[in-house]
């Protein structure tokens, strides 16, 4: 399977149907908890995640379009109000969609273990069909009952047979057909019924049998069983990272000169809303860059009085547990300090132990070294210090 075979065609949408009341589970399904997140979350996740959808729309019940719906339009969702029954659902879902969407798959909210390739699939198979379903080969025997239920009468050919599934996909002017023919108020399983009343017939694609509906408990158990395979398999491999970050602050009498956490004797030191400590604030924002998580002035700006004179040592804790957050690990850090004044040669491995100390880190992986500008601007004339540092990160 290659990229290619997971790239969504243009102008699809996707309309995910949340509004069940879950009268067969006792509670709104969609929103029990599996692998510790409301299952919702992770059906919207499964097509958010894919990336080359032109809109992504999720239709709730009015309590829960009220309830969440702002949190869903924050993450990019349009949304919509669910009917009484789910073919009135899908035509509130079907009315949210710009003009440009040419191509609808149609998902249960209750369906959060649909393959990247299978929504690809059944998308590129309806831009070519007109329709297309997912389903699976039944693997049980199958039989029809009388009309009471009683006896069984026949057995059907299981060759033929397969389950269907989610997400339904349709060229717009197909499922506009589909809404207009559905008649209103009958309560459809699916909306590829209609299409057996227009003589659409829709191209089967061959789905797998983890992609399952959320119906009952039991459904439940099973789900979270695959949703705890999927994880362990599909983890992604870490990744190495890197981060540039770089600081200059100004000499001044009166203040201490503190770099990388270590108080050096020196008539001048930095000036700064915190200590000025240009090594450790050019290593964080090495490390935040590496995770794409800004700079440090974000989370510490300039302009709050409350943080006045930080130690930067509190900097890098906060640092820290952004990268914890991540679930990224710090490799190394290298950072090169520029300054004509003092000499810091005598310093290196006192800062360096420093430094390794508060990000927690093997001596090994952190190197210090300083330079100077040969009497050249302000830092060669003594008014400031520069620090440029890279750093590695395994996320």
């Amino acid at each position: 399977m290659t990229v290619k075979d997971l790239k969504i065609p243009a102008h699809s949408a996707a309309i995910i149907l949340a509004g069940g009341r879950g009268k067969r589970m006792g509670r709104e399904k969609q929103y029990l908890k599996l692998a510790g997140r409301p299952m919702l979350e992770l059906t919207a996740e499964a097509f958010s995640g894919l990336g080359g959808f032109e809109e992504l729309v999720v239709v709730l019940t009015p309590e829960n379009l009220a309830r969440y719906g702002r949190g869903w339009e924050d993450r990019g969702f349009k949304t919509a109000p669910s009917g009484p029954t789910r073919m009135a659902s899908l035509r509130s879902g079907f009315k949210a969609l710009s003009g440009t969407v040419e191509l609808v798959a149609v998902h249960d909210g209750a369906r959060p273990l649909v393959s990247a390739k299978v929504v690809a699939g059944t998308l590129k198979a309806a831009g070519k069909s007109g329709a297309a379903v997912p389903a699976v080969p039944v693997k049980d025997t199958v039989k029809r009952t009388s009309p009471d239920g009683g006896f069984f009468e026949s057995t059907p050919d299981r060759s033929r047979l397969m389950a269907v599934q989610t997400p339904q996909c349709y060229r717009r002017e197909i499922l506009g057909r589909v809404l207009n023919a559905a008649r209103p108020g009958e309560d459809y399983s699916d909306e590829s019924q209609v299409l057996e009343k227009l003589g659409i017939r829709p191209a089967v694609v061959l789905s797998d049998y983890r992609n399952i509906k959320v119906t009952t408990p039991e459904d439940l158990i099973v789900a979270e069983a695959f949703m705890k395979e999927k994880n362990k398999v599909k983890a992604p491999a870490p990744r190495m990272r890197f981060g540039f970050g770089y600081d200059i602050h100004r000499l001044v009498k009166g203040r201490a000169l503190v770099l990388g956490g270590v108080k050096i004797e020196h008539p001048k030191g930095m000036l700064g809303h915190s200590d000025g400590d240009v090594v450790l604030h050019s290593i964080c924002d090495a490390l935040l860059g590496s995770i794409a998580a800004g700079e440090i002035g974000i989370y510490f700006p300039p302009t709050d009085l409350t943080i006045m004179g930080i130690a930067s040592s509190s900097i890098a804790e906060k640092v820290l547990e952004i990268l914890k957050k991540k679930k990224a690990s710090i490799v190394n850090v290298d950072a090169t300090i520029v300054a004509e004044e003092p000499r810091l040669k005598p310093y290196y491995e006192e800062i360096r132990r420093s430094v390794a100390r508060i990000l927690k880190l093997d001596l090994d992986n952190v190197s210090v070294k300083a330079k100077s500008r040969e009497g050249l601007g302000e830092v060669g004339h003594g008014e400031a210090i520069i620090c440029f540092a890279v750093a590695g990160v395994l996320k």
